[in-house]
């Protein structure tokens, strides 16, 4: 969970009140944070945000903003924001965007901020905001980047640039000395640490004035020059750059509203595309792009067990920083500008519930008398891990949640029916599994120095897409191994899953099937009593090269829960 560390007296001071110890304690329940340290004599707070869906508090003045309205300030307003269709004026501030750049690193988002002369606390806080966005919410810079400079210096039009990374070269942040991009990937401690983000791409990012000086190599390095921010500034041009508009828009916004709430005056800019991008092709930031959420409110007393009238509903949600409009018993949720994490209308519930205070809601005891037991498919699936282990495999524990590329381009699949996360932290936990198999070929991909055969299984969950389910998708309860050996093959793992079905005292036989995980001939469904219920095969060469494995394998995947209604017939 991330942690942030605030100074003391400006955290204090956004607040609006010093607190002892124990209010702040409990005051910070609002946010779903907790105070992991508190070293008076340092002035400094270390807290613990347990929401990895609100980046908004990842910041001194985004958790005192949340905390200060709970306890009843007003909602703050923050109107430099553009609306869709409706840009703010920008005057001169203008970026212009190589068309270079669109399979590189395509978006920009940015303002400028003007204010009181920036102390070493509110430095220390804006660079910690920086590295939070960018490292958690970012994707270590592969989605989101952030570089802050001295605003007095620079002559806009910017430019957003593809370039020759051999043939351009300036002087790096902490250097003396002109490197060229190339260079400065090998040479500079932040190149030689995010270089991979870029190192594979024909051209690199580069940010320019009208006048030639030289921003920074985003994602990696700001210049010496321009890009040196110290205490005692006033004016900034703090700009983002990154993969995914929404992600990038959403970081842009947090950050205008936290130098707001610490006195400064944003000014939007306006950035021109020569390519189509979600919002048209100029684009004003920062930009309000989220979109309302309605619901009723008598599904909210239900999730809540309470009865709630609407004025009070929208009470809860004004403590929350939330705008509502209310006709009759329903309810629409407007988020704030710093917010994109309402997703559903549960997400609103959720807010009306930490808005009227966790302890206001009265413990039940259950109702229903009930004995504790093993469910049939826990029963099943420790036999079957009894098994595997004992025909000499390794079991393995894996995340539900992976990257699309893993799940589709390494298995050679379209994936037009993969569950995707509509908003998700990362790109490397963007869907949920179909299939195990890409798991555990990630485990050979990194055990190629240990002793052969490799054999190892994991029975776990994974989702499909289920149209006709109310929920849109299905969960399943499956068992996958894989079998890596110079001579691993179909017969090996036919062999294998024929003992496991022995002992499971369960019937199978193989149909043939084309599937491109599989060479062609080398696969087969797996059918129990004439139902289809896993797949079997010899990996394909082109897959194991996506995942950089050298050896042979074969994998075989089950659906346990057809074995498990087989078994109570």
């Amino acid at each position: 969970m991330p942690k942030i560390e605030a100074q003391e007296a400006l955290f204090f001071r956004l607040l609006g009140e010093r607190l002892e110890r124990e209010a702040l304690v409990s005051l910070l329940t609002a946010a779903k944070a907790e105070l992991d340290d508190w070293t008076q004599g340092e002035g400094l707070l270390k807290i613990e945000l347990n929401d990895t869906n609100r980046p908004d508090l990842w910041s001194t003045a985004g958790l005192a903003r949340q905390l200060r309205i709970y306890r009843g300030a007003p909602r703050p307003e923050y109107p430099f924001f553009s609306l869709p269709g409706k840009p703010r004026e920008a005057g001169d501030r203008v970026v212009l965007v190589d068309g270079g750049l669109e399979g590189i690193r395509p978006y920009l988002s940015g303002f400028v901020a003007e204010g009181p002369q920036i102390s070493d606390d509110m430095l220390k806080d804006l660079i910690q905001s920086q590295e939070k966005l960018c490292w958690n919410f970012g994707r270590k810079r592969s989605s989101i980047s952030m570089g802050v400079y001295r605003a007095d210096l620079i002559a806009f039009p910017v430019r957003y640039r593809a370039v020759d990374p051999d043939a351009t070269a300036f002087v790096p942040l902490e250097f003396t000395e002109k490197l060229s991009l190339r260079e400065i990937l090998s040479k500079h401690p932040k190149g030689i640490e995010y270089g991979w983000i870029v190192a594979d791409k024909p051209r690199f990012p580069f940010l320019e004035d009208d006048r030639g000086e030289v921003l920074s190599f985003p994602p990696i390095i700001n210049s010496a020059h321009i890009g040196a921010v110290k205490v005692g500034d006033s004016r900034h041009f703090i700009e983002l750059t990154g993969t995914d508009m929404d992600t990038l828009l959403l970081a842009t916004a947090i950050v205008a509203c936290d130098l707001a709430d610490l006195g400064h005056r944003i000014e939007p800019v306006r950035v021109v595309y020569p390519y189509d991008t979600p919002y048209g092709r100029e684009v004003t930031v920062p930009l309000y792009f989220q979109k309302p959420i309605g619901f009723e409110l008598e599904d909210a007393c239900r999730l809540l067990g309470v009865a709630i009238d609407p004025e009070e509903a929208v009470a809860c949600l004004a403590r929350m920083g939330v705008q509502t409009a209310r006709a009759g018993r329903r309810l629409t949720v407007t988020p704030p500008v710093y917010r994109n994490d309402f997703l559903h209308p549960v997400d609103a519930v959720e807010e009306i519930m930490i808005g009227r205070g966790m302890d206001s809601f009265e413990p039940v005891w259950p109702e229903d008398f009930t004995i504790g037991r093993l469910s049939p498919m826990e029963l099943l699936s420790r036999r079957a891990r009894e098994i595997m282990v004992g025909l000499g495999f390794q079991e393995m524990i894996y995340s539900y949640l992976g990257s699309r590329q893993e799940f589709t381009e390494k298995m050679n699949l379209a994936g037009e029916d993969l569950i995707e996360i509509a908003n998700p932290m990362s790109e490397n936990l963007a869907a949920v599994r179909d299939s195990i198999l890409p798991n555990l070929l990630a485990t050979e991909s990194a055990s190629g120095n240990a002793a052969y055969p490799h054999r190892f299984f994991e029975i776990g969950k994974l989702a499909v897409m289920e149209r006709t389910d109310n929920c849109g998708s299905r969960t399943l309860t499956c068992l996958s191994f894989l079998v890596c050996d110079r001579e691993a093959g179909y017969n090996d793992v036919h062999s294998l899953l024929a003992a496991l079905f022995y002992y499971l005292a369960q019937d199978c036989s193989l149909k043939d099937l084309e599937d491109p995980r599989f060479i062609p001939g080398r696969a087969a469904a797996v059918y129990a009593g004439g139902r289809r219920v896993g797949i079997l095969g010899e990996i394909h060469p082109e897959v194991l090269e996506n995942w950089g494995i050298q050896m042979p394998c074969a994998g075989v995947e089950i659906e346990l829960e057809v074995l498990l209604e087989r078994q109570g017939q």
